[in-house]
């Protein structure tokens, strides 16, 4: 069984947005949640 926060985790890792790269909005996504300064750009 998962955990919600696995379950968010693992939908947020596969989702795909038409507007840049999945990647890219990963990486948005996850500093909106956490903060700017867990999360930097590469």
């Amino acid at each position: 069984t998962e955990l919600p926060h696995q379950q968010r985790m693992m939908d947020v890792m596969g989702l795909q947005i038409g507007d840049g790269t999945a990647q890219i909005m990963k990486t948005i996504i996850t500093r909106e949640k956490i903060g700017s300064i867990g999360v930097a750009y590469k």
